[in-house]
């Protein structure tokens, strides 16, 4: 499973969001790893490898802090702190931090992980760069959601259909792993999120019983999508990121290439074209 890739890369980039946001050299960050340590997995401005693959267990640290408190955390001068313990002073040492915060990343009410932002000289982090943090693990946050929905719904999807209300749970699930898709930072998990997609559009109509070959736009096939599975333009453009009118501009184009009069019509000839299950 290529999920993992997202996790990699909105790390990445929620570390670099945060150097950016707030001016601090040296951020780094990881994930949960069974219920006891996050593992130190990305870095960013650091000068040494020696954060790389650090092991944080709960309560350890400041980072264990964060992680057992399920809140941010910082300390002004991270080697003679008297509010965290010391397990983690060599490798803090090694690559000369002393101010460092901790922000966990929370997804339902559970700590999945943890982003750090440090400075090398002794300076107490203001409420802004805390703002800041707080926002760069939300983004992680975020992704993590949307990789959760993403594997629930490739599995619900790769499950054998068996009778019409079956389909109706296959044609939900395909409405939203396309909308879904855009919001994939990660290149191979959206490759493999559209071609699940891709088998389940082939899956209804057998190949030989199809009507003439049409060809939409992948937003427009979005858009039929969401329409398929009822839902009002408004929640179609909440679910695509886009605005209502842009979603009614979608439909419009898509019932023209169908010649289509009707929402309605526009699915069915759709289903019959093998672009939606």
């Amino acid at each position: 499973m290529v999920a993992d890739g997202v996790e990699t890369v909105e790390m990445r980039t929620a570390l670099l969001r945060l150097r950016r946001a707030t001016g601090l050299p040296v951020a780094f960050g990881g994930l949960l790893e069974g219920q006891r340590h996050v593992r130190i997995g990305e870095l960013s401005g650091t000068g040494t490898p020696a954060l790389c693959g650090l092991a944080v267990s709960t309560g350890a640290g400041l980072g264990g802090k964060a992680v057992a408190l399920s809140r941010p955390c910082a300390v002004t001068d991270y080697s003679v702190s008297r509010h965290i313990s010391h397990e983690y002073d060599s490798a803090v040492e090694a690559e000369g931090l002393r101010s460092v915060l901790a922000v966990p990343v929370v997804v339902r009410r559970r700590v999945r992980g943890v982003l750090y932002g440090a400075l090398r000289i002794a300076r107490p982090l203001g409420d802004r760069t805390l703002s800041a943090a707080v926002a760069a693990a939300r983004d992680v946050e975020q992704a993590l959601v949307v990789r959760d929905e993403v594997r629930s719904l490739l599995a619900a999807a790769r499950e054998p259909v068996a009778g019409p209300g079956a389909w109706e749970q296959v044609r939900e699930a395909h409405g939203a792993l396309r909308g879904l898709a855009p919001r994939i930072a990660d290149p191979a998990l959206r490759a493999e999120l559209l071609a699940v997609c891709g088998r389940l559009e082939s899956a209804t109509v057998p190949a030989a019983e199809r009507s003439r070959p049409v060809r939409l736009a992948p937003r427009e096939v979005d858009v039929l999508a969401c329409v398929a599975a009822g839902v009002t333009n408004a929640v179609a453009a909440e679910r695509l990121g886009v605005r209502p009118e842009t979603v009614k501009g979608y439909l419009r184009s898509a019932m023209r290439k169908l010649g289509s009069h009707t929402r309605l019509e526009a699915v069915v000839a759709a289903r019959r074209a093998g672009l939606l299950p």
